[in-house]
């Protein structure tokens, strides 16, 4: 398979661009990036992308699935208007052309508690971006809710309180399904879901995570 990447270069979409490498499955990989990361390999193409035009990219855009990892906080964004551009606009652009070459498959990181409805913007952002790329009709559309995620060597003191507290909790049986999860185990579950979905809108929700792909 010829998969393509956009967010190749946080967290989760790192550990991917390396399962995805390791993968004897994926011959070739695609990643959208800003700027040159420096990162080589055989099976790699590293296209410089300006995400405020992607026409420019378009020729690049084909293969046999797509991966969407791209996304922000509103801290790094700025602005709601910024991070709405960065987590939907974009997204869903890439999503429209990879229909338009042919793409039959998208496997999208949205967010636990995604909903139209949600009163929390991120959440609200994240379930628009889900209803519009549905609405394109891919053969295959799978979406991953994760709940807190973790980098395996992460040095943010936040992620280490929210872990420790959670991991607590779940000692004592409480919250069993709100486990933190590495970015790498992930990447990895991301990675083999458009070998076992083929066909048809699939959301892995929080709960279920954990147990996918292991049958």
């Amino acid at each position: 398979m010829k998969a393509l990447l956009i967010g190749a270069t946080g967290a989760t979409g790192k550990d991917l661009l390396q399962v995805l490498i390791q993968d004897s499955d994926y011959l070739e990989i695609v990643t959208f990036v800003r700027r040159a990361t420096g990162f080589n390999h055989p099976k790699l193409k590293e296209v410089v992308t300006d995400f405020d035009n992607l026409e420019t990219v378009a020729q690049h855009i084909t293969g046999d699935v797509l991966f969407s990892c791209l996304g922000t906080t509103l801290k790094l964004a700025g602005s709601k208007e910024n991070q709405r551009h960065i987590d939907l606009e974009i997204p869903f652009q890439f999503a429209e052309m990879a229909k338009r070459s042919g793409i039959s498959k998208i496997v999208l990181l949205s967010a636990y508690g995604a909903s139209i409805t949600s009163k929390v913007f991120y959440s609200r952002i994240k379930g628009e971006l889900e209803e519009k790329i549905s609405d394109l009709e891919f053969k295959s559309f799978i979406i991953f809710r994760p709940g807190l995620l973790l980098r395996e060597k992460t040095d943010r003191v936040e992620e280490k309180i929210s872990a420790s507290i959670l991991k607590l909790a779940n000692r004592l049986g409480l919250f069993q399904s709100f486990r933190p999860m590495t970015t790498r185990m992930l990447a990895e579950k991301l990675a083999v879901s458009p070998k076992v979905l083929e066909s048809g809108k699939n959301t892995i929700e929080l709960d279920r995570i954990f147990q996918f792909g292991l049958y």
